[in-house]
This record gives C-alpha cells, sequence and structure tokens, in this order.
C-alpha cells in the first residue's frame, strides 16, 4: 500500500508541478508537459512492479504510437480558443478528436498488422 501511495504522490506532483511552472511560464511550461514525464514514470514503475523487459518494450511501442492522435489536440484547442470558443467546449472538441482519431489509428495499424 505504501507503494502505491509513493506512486501517486510522485506521479501528482509531476502534474502539480507543470501546471505551476505554466502559469508562470506557458512556453516553458509548455516544454516541461511535452516531456514524456508519465510515461517515463509508466515505465519506470512498470518495470519496478514486473522486470520483465518485453513488457516494457510493448508498452514504449504502443505509447509510440499513440502519441501521435493526441498531438492534433493541440492544435485544435488553442484555434478554437483563439476563435472566441468557450474552454469547455474547446477542450471537449479536442478530446472528442483525440478519441476518433485512436480508433482510426488503431483500425488503421490493425490492418497494417501492428500489433498494439
Amino acid at each position: 500500500m505504501a507503494y502505491l501511495i509513493l506512486k501517486v504522490l510522485l506521479s501528482g506532483l509531476v502534474i502539480a508541478a507543470v501546471s505551476e511552472i505554466a502559469r508562470r511560464s506557458p512556453a516553458f511550461g509548455a516544454l516541461v508537459a511535452s516531456l514524456p514525464l508519465i510515461s517515463i514514470l509508466g515505465i519506470v514503475w512498470l518495470w519496478r512492479d514486473t522486470r520483465d523487459p518485453l513488457l516494457i518494450a510493448d508498452h514504449a511501442y504502443a505509447t509510440f504510437w499513440y502519441v501521435l492522435p493526441s498531438l492534433p489536440m493541440f492544435l485544435l484547442v488553442p484555434w478554437m480558443l483563439r476563435q472566441g470558443v468557450a474552454f469547455g467546449w474547446s477542450l471537449c472538441a479536442g478530446v472528442v478528436l483525440t478519441i476518433l482519431l485512436y480508433a482510426i489509428t488503431s483500425f488503421a495499424l490493425a490492418r497494417m498488422g501492428v500489433k498494439l
């Protein structure tokens, strides 16, 4: 149980740090947020829990493919906000776009024989 609490606290600390940095400097906050900190933490926790290099390799490989369809959200949301669309609607549209692109990516990769 202590290990789970440690994972939650460290992971939450990373998210809190990113939001505080972004509040002071949006560009630097974006730089820190763009680092694969959550992926790295996930890989470290997965390694600590399993010591399975093939599981880590599969996780990292799948992460690569799922990062790609998430990127357009970071163009859609700011564009919508600059057009005067409310924050909630902009964020929802970004999430919906990402979900659709995840589905399309999963379908396309499966058709190409890429197993995630």
